[in-house]
């Protein structure tokens, strides 16, 4: 049971540290909490509109807009309101409808349509949405503003003719087809690619962090002291390693209970899921026992642990979809256990994979951990037993 004991000592030390409150309970939700609200799906774009007056011009272009599917739409009763909206974020866009449309148009005056979007997010493909909307609605006006110039018709009457051609045209149906599997299917909830990133790389980076407290271990004589009781060297061992691999399990599954309660994120089947979990805790704690059996100053192995857990998250796929990684790219990025890792969950999650699917990324993950555990024991007894 000693062994069982050190790696409880170790878990509740973890728990205890004041920190760990925001950067192991906190800091990961709130984060793909951003993820998802910035980047991921199932929510469309929101554009506001403000109108300076009802005429029919105004009115048409409003309902059109309205009838978008790319985009949910708010009216606003002034335009000051709605320049608040777009500067706090409550709309992503929005789109200004001077007053006089109606007359400006029939004296053939140019009419200047306010757009104002964020720097951040979809901005631009909005525009490019809301400018074929208003292009289709000025259509008929651009060709009776024409007709009237050409054969001094009244505009109202070159109006009518115009809208009534435009009514009668057929549209030719267009067939889409898609080629390929998509990157990320239209299944996918808004919250599911995030958390899974997110995941790996905290499982990782907290499993790191916590090579400081097997550094403070040795440094505050308590292996010496554990020596010195009926406890082996080998008990010793076994205890901190189980004790890193209880960190880095218990930082996993308060992600992925939490994500699941809160976002509702589909984690696939939850035996792949399961299994994912603790191969990759596995991972993170032999790591984070091999660097503090490495290093002798915790403030040290700290930084460098933080500047490897990024780096190989980054690499690894953690900060951008490995899917949009150059092929050369993609290849390097599998020498990381985060690549493996997020290849299984994309297995389980966005194909709809089992255990038997992730059988290649499992067996990945327990030879990178059977590695890093055999060198780990190995530096931890010597450091140990050092004079």
């Amino acid at each position: 049971m000693k062994p069982f004991s050190i790696a409880w000592s170790n878990v509740r030390r973890m728990l205890r540290e004041r920190s760990n409150i925001f950067f192991v309970f906190i800091f990961p939700i709130a984060l793909i909490l951003l993820i998802g609200v910035q980047f991921g799906g199932g929510v469309d774009p929101i554009v506001g509109t403000f109108s300076a007056d009802d005429g029919d011009l105004s009115q048409e272009i409003h309902a059109a807009i309205e009838a978008g599917e790319s985009f949910d739409v708010i009216v606003y009763e002034t335009e000051e309101a709605l320049v608040d909206a777009v500067e706090l974020g409550s709309v992503q866009a929005g789109v200004f409808l001077p007053a006089g449309m109606d007359a400006a148009t029939a004296e053939g005056t140019p009419v200047e349509i306010g757009y104002v979007a964020r720097p951040d997010g979809f901005g631009a493909q909005m525009q490019a949405i809301v400018n074929s909307i208003v292009a289709e609605v000025m259509m008929p006006v651009g060709a009776a503003q024409y007709a009237a110039a050409e054969t001094g018709q009244p505009f109202t009457t070159a109006l009518a003719a115009s809208q009534s051609i435009a009514d009668s045209l057929q549209v030719s149906p267009v067939d889409v087809s898609y080629l390929g599997e998509a990157l990320f299917p239209a299944s996918l909830g808004q919250f599911d690619l995030g958390a899974a990133s997110q995941l790996i790389l905290f499982v990782f980076l907290t499993a790191m962090a916590g090579s400081a407290a097997l550094i403070l271990t040795r440094q505050l004589g308590i292996s010496a002291r554990m020596l010195s009781t009926p406890t082996s060297v080998g008990q010793i061992v076994v205890g901190e390693s189980l004790g890193r691999f209880g960190v880095a399990l218990v930082q996993g599954v308060y992600i992925m209970v939490l994500t699941l309660i809160i976002f509702s994120v589909n984690w696939g089947d939850p035996i792949g899921a399961i299994m994912l979990l603790i191969f990759f805790s596995a991972v993170g704690a032999g790591a984070g026992m091999l660097m503090g059996s490495v290093f002798s100053n915790d403030q040290q192995a700290s930084g460098m642990g933080v500047m490897l857990s990024l780096g190989l998250a980054a690499l690894g796929g953690c900060m951008l979809p490995i899917e949009l990684f150059p092929p050369t790219m993609r290849t390097v990025a599998h020498v990381t256990p985060h690549a493996w890792a997020l290849d299984g969950f994309a297995e389980l999650v966005r194909r709809g994979g089992t255990v038997v699917d992730i059988l290649p990324e499992l067996g990945v993950l327990a030879a990178y951990a059977a590695a890093l555990f055999a060198l780990a024991s190995w530096r931890l007894r010597v450091a140990i037993t050092r004079p």
